[in-house]
């Protein structure tokens, strides 16, 4: 099988501080990938880089049917092509404040992609529905809570009708009652055969919905492989470390 996304000497610098280090690895079509590793590890580095958020310094990146080699030519052309493989779900939501829910969902399809409102709004009302929203077309998002607003985050991603989604760590903003609901939407997604790749500190979720999962330290691959070997049962020290802290933060 063919993979969606293919990495090879992935390398990031912001100044002086090398975040990564010649990051390598694929993802099948389908697939669930989650990131997994320290704070300052260069998790979120990894997943803007590779919607080109972030400029990587070398490396070839493929996502989808775009190719670009960070080390060598490629034109602003080239790089709205490979930006527009993947959608992007935040931290914090990013939802514009001064727009309705259904508003914030359309921009994208309607503005960049230049698809009819009509069909836009139709898929936006569709897709609000299946995370339990329809209601809440209308309102704003100072209205919503932070489990809704990053559903309609989730939203917003999926209506680009992206090969890729890219989310990071998608609960960290989230008080833990509202955690369930955003984790919930994206196992349906998951269900759908989204090919995803999640930053994500939920360790029993990444468990539970991942196909690999990847743990970072020191802008380094550490570790990766299936749920169940690097989770339950890691090969490395420095892996099974920072799981242990997790469940025993004393």
């Amino acid at each position: 099988m063919t993979e969606l996304i293919r990495v090879d000497g992935l390398t990031k610098s912001f100044g002086a501080n090398t975040v990564l280090r010649g990051i390598d690895f694929g993802v099948e079509p389908g697939s669930v990938t989650a990131v997994i590793g320290p704070s300052g590890s260069g998790k979120t580095t990894l997943l803007r880089s590779l919607n080109a958020l972030d400029i990587p310094d070398a490396g070839v990146l493929r996502v989808a049917d775009a190719t670009i080699d960070f080390g060598g030519a490629y034109t602003r052309a080239d790089l709205v092509r490979y930006r527009s493989q993947s959608g992007f779900v935040f931290q914090n939501h990013n939802l514009f404040p001064h727009k309705t829910v259904l508003q914030n969902i359309i921009e994208g399809p309607v503005i960049v992609q230049r698809r009819p409102v009509a069909e836009a709004t139709a898929d936006a009302r569709r897709l609000l529905e299946s995370v339990g929203l329809a209601d809440r077309a209308g309102d704003y998002p100072s209205q919503l809570s932070g489990g809704q607003q990053q559903r309609v985050g989730i939203v917003r991603a999926v209506a680009l009708n992206p090969r890729v989604l890219l989310l990071d760590e998608p609960t960290s903003a989230l008080d833990p009652e509202l955690v369930g609901e955003v984790l919930r939407v994206i196992r349906d997604l998951a269900a759908q055969d989204w090919t995803m790749v999640v930053v994500t500190h939920e360790i029993a979720f990444a468990r539970q919905v991942s196909d690999q999962v990847l743990f970072i330290d020191g802008g380094v691959i550490v570790e990766h492989g299936a749920p169940e070997a690097v989770i339950d049962r890691p090969g490395h020290e420095r892996t099974a470390a920072f799981l242990r802290r997790l469940t025993d933060p004393l």
